[in-house]
């Protein structure tokens, strides 16, 4: 083929294509799995695991079992986690008081992790629906209002609790208003100043959630005068710059790193808090999220390994700075041996 006429561009981006050696030195994105954070999901009882089948190679963990996968997640390079406890039925109420129980079974986690694998992070979720019988963030009226002020005193309460046993950091989920400035002063007030506070800012009232609250049996109950929805305190998935709002509340209540979930139908909010904030940013890549690639992998549609990097590195390159995902033992695995 005669190429003498040719137009020759003077630019060519694929002279750092061409190998994989070029490609490595000016990739933008690196993303280590030291960023990245595993939750895990507790029960009570000893040597149980679990299995939760809309979410595969996840289960509900006893301590003992928990802290077996902590050990093992260390040992890759994931260091930090998030904690979620299926609370016995039994143990549900109307009020949510088995959330303030400083010998619940997360405050009990908490205290074997600390102990077992001193050298992790710890991160404890502040909100009450996974001890609320009627499943909700906060607790309600009579008339079937979710009360923010009322939620707010039991939510600080938690935080001092989950701080006495060893958490490194609280992370209220529940989107109730002023709630970081509430549990900034308790923790101040009950001399737990170096427990850092990680806000869910901009947490939507997603449908991506299904998975997780199968896993902790915390989704909201029908019954007479209970919201069947949590769409009056999660954010509308319209919206963005309201994620803006909630960002400056959270600054100026002293939270110590911001959260946005879901991660992937929301890369444009991350982006715009990264914009605007110097805080440390994370995102959670939901249970919804996982489950979607892993279904698909099983069926031969996707492969899961390149979808999975795919989809975390472009969290990381919408300006995350930690990823909260079900993958991450996947991921340290793969980066071990392929160095992603």
């Amino acid at each position: 083929m005669d190429t003498s006429n040719l137009p020759r561009p003077i630019r060519r981006p694929r002279r750092l294509r061409r190998t994989a050696a070029i490609r490595g030195l000016v990739r933008e994105t690196h993303l280590t799995p030291q960023r990245l954070v595993l939750p895990l999901f507790l029960t009570g009882g000893t040597n149980v695991s679990i299995p939760i089948d809309a979410m595969p190679g996840h289960a509900r963990l006893s301590v003992d079992k928990a802290i077996d996968l902590a050990k093992k997640a260390c040992e890759l390079g994931v260091k930090s986690f998030d904690l979620f406890p299926a609370i016995d039925p039994k143990k549900k109420t109307d009020d949510a008081k088995e959330a303030v129980n400083p010998d619940n079974l997360l405050c009990e986690a908490v205290r074997g992790l600390r102990e077992a694998v001193p050298q992790a992070c710890l991160i404890t979720d502040i909100a009450l629906d996974p001890y609320s019988s009627m499943g909700h963030d906060g607790l309600i009226s009579e008339k079937g209002e979710i009360l923010n002020d009322e939620t707010v005193n039991m939510l600080a309460e938690m935080a001092v609790i989950h701080a006495q046993a060893g958490t490194d950091i609280v992370s209220p989920s529940d989107m109730m208003d002023g709630r970081v400035e509430a549990l900034r002063d308790a923790l101040d007030e009950a001399n737990h100043h170096n427990v850092a506070i990680l806000s869910y800012t901009a947490k939507y009232a997603s449908a991506f959630y299904g998975p997780f609250r199968e896993a902790l049996d915390s989704a909201p109950v029908d019954a007479p005068n209970v919201p069947k929805d949590k769409a009056t305190y999660q954010m509308d998935p319209a919206n963005a710059r309201e994620a803006i709002v909630e960002a400056l509340l959270d600054e100026a209540e002293a939270a110590d790193i911001m959260m946005v979930k879901p991660a992937l139908p929301y890369l444009d909010v991350i982006a715009r808090l990264r914009s605007i904030s110097s805080l440390p940013i994370a995102a959670y890549h939901v249970s919804g999220e996982y489950a979607m690639i892993k279904a698909a992998a099983k069926l031969g549609w996707l492969e899961e390994e390149r979808c999975m990097i795919e989809t975390l590195t472009s969290i990381a390159r919408a300006g995350a700075d930690i990823i909260f995902t079900y993958a991450a033992l996947d991921y340290a695995k793969w980066y071990r041996a392929n160095g992603v």
